[in-house]
């Protein structure tokens, strides 16, 4: 890629209009930024929708995988939220998770080791 741009007459006039000129530097890359950030605020708001009806419609019609991971979502987020809410520390949950364990809803007993899961090796005659 760097070598097509080195070849490249428009982009080394464009480093050069660079270096000579804070200015320019200035507007293209602020063209650079807000041009494909207005086109893709564009797009999310005429792909998005709010239609109640709609919505409700592809509700029903979800798989029943996509159901139970959504109520398993929101599930853990109201978890969170609440933890977050009561104040809780929640730092031992990310301790658990480095540790390869995984906490528990049980009061009192936040953190609990994934059980080993032994396979048998089968045995070669």
């Amino acid at each position: 890629m760097w070598d097509v741009l080195k070849r490249s007459t428009s982009w080394m006039w464009v480093v050069r209009k660079s270096r000579e000129s804070k200015a320019f530097f200035v507007t293209f890359a602020t063209i650079c930024g807000v041009i494909p950030g207005i086109i893709g605020y564009g797009v999310m708001h005429l792909t998005s929708t709010t239609n109640p009806q709609l919505e409700a419609k592809l509700r029903l019609n979800a798989r029943p995988d996509t159901q139970m991971m959504g109520k398993a979502n929101k599930e853990r987020l109201a978890e969170y939220l609440g933890e977050l809410q009561r104040k809780e520390d929640t730092n031992d949950r990310y301790v658990a998770a480095l540790r390869g364990e995984t906490l528990t809803r049980k009061p009192y007993v936040r953190i609990q080791p994934i059980p080993n899961q032994d396979h048998p090796q089968p045995t070669k005659s």
